[in-house]
């Protein structure tokens, strides 16, 4: 029973209890112990419960902590609303989440997008390759709709590593660089560079399923996108129990980085970096949940992951390369 009830005072007049103050104490949980006082919290608290139902009472100082009293005639009512309450917040608040300690890997990350910065200024350059034309990367790598659509996979990767002048690129870097350097932490490099270059490369895919066929898009803020959805996703799946708070964020997060880099350029596009953000929650609840399964990536699958996903981007403009020489 969650409580037990001890009558301070019990008076009879015509069979009936009369006006006095009966005491509501709770069970001594410890073995062979009587019930004792509540504590001052639970006192007001359960005070609190009473008067919000009507019922009146009073708090009284006791040897070691509060004693809770109620007229008798609302005594077996009191007790029952108590009951109620206690048994709807017997797991309430819930444990606190266990803090997980964040990766130091700001130099390594910095480094990615150092050379993400060092990439653009090449495309620049006009460089020319065994006596071929001067390479045009953003023709040759960048997400068109009809080209991704027959075959030309190489180009969902490629168009993430391009961007259509500094300006599109510094933006990039300053506000999606913050996202990534705290993914990154969070997760492991490895396994947050994978999960941005999977929402970047998902994103434009469902971008060029659902554009016009010659629609085309460059720009790594459809990955950055994804980086917000998966922090959203994260926050989400590990604490569920203040969903109602912990969705807002992210979703505002979101808002903003639209406001600031949505219609910033000709080759930029809002469907790639809506899908981004999608793709990023879907990809961040299924990594928060395995990783809440089976822990955090060790350092040895984590560098792994990393290699995968520098070979990916590699490949990807291999083959662009190829084909476009072909």
């Amino acid at each position: 029973m969650l409580i037990v009830v001890s009558m301070a005072r019990e008076y009879e007049h015509n069979g009936e209890l009369g006006d006095e103050w009966l005491a509501i104490v709770p069970p001594d949980l410890g073995k062979g112990g009587a019930a004792g006082p509540l504590s001052e919290r639970r006192a007001h608290l359960w005070s609190l419960v009473l008067e919000a139902r009507y019922i009146p009472s009073r708090i009284e100082p006791d040897d070691g902590g509060w004693i809770l009293h109620v007229k008798a005639a609302d005594f077996a009512v009191a007790c029952n609303e108590l009951r109620l309450f206690e048994e709807e917040n017997r797991n309430w608040p819930p444990p606190a989440i266990p803090h997980r300690p964040l990766v130091e890997n700001t130099l390594p990350t910095l480094s990615v997008l150092i050379l993400l910065a060092t990439f653009h200024n090449l495309t620049r350059l006009g460089i020319s390759l065994s006596g071929h034309d001067p390479i045009d990367w953003i023709d040759l790598g960048n997400a068109h709709a009809a080209r991704i659509l027959d075959g030309q996979w190489w180009r969902l990767v490629t168009a993430l590593t391009l961007h259509a002048d500094w300006l599109h690129l510094i933006s990039n870097l300053t506000i999606g660089g913050i996202f990534i350097l705290l993914l990154c932490r969070e997760l492991g490099s490895g396994l947050a560079w994978s999960l941005l270059i999977g929402a970047g490369v998902l994103g434009n895919l469902a971008n060029a399923i659902l554009q016009l066929s010659s629609h085309r898009s460059v720009g790594a803020s459809t990955a950055v996108f994804g980086a917000v959805g998966i922090f959203a996703a994260i926050s989400m799946v590990r604490y569920p129990s203040h969903l109602h708070r912990r969705w807002l964020p992210p979703i505002a997060a979101a808002l903003a980085l639209l406001a600031i880099l949505g219609t910033e350029g000709k080759n930029t596009d809002l469907g790639a970096h809506l899908f981004g953000f999608v793709f990023g929650v879907v990809l961040g609840a299924i990594a928060e949940k395995v990783e809440g399964r089976y822990g955090r990536p060790g350092r040895r699958l984590n560098a792994l992951l990393a290699l995968v996903s520098g070979v990916v981007v590699v490949s990807a403009w291999w083959w662009a390369l190829l084909c476009g020489w072909g």
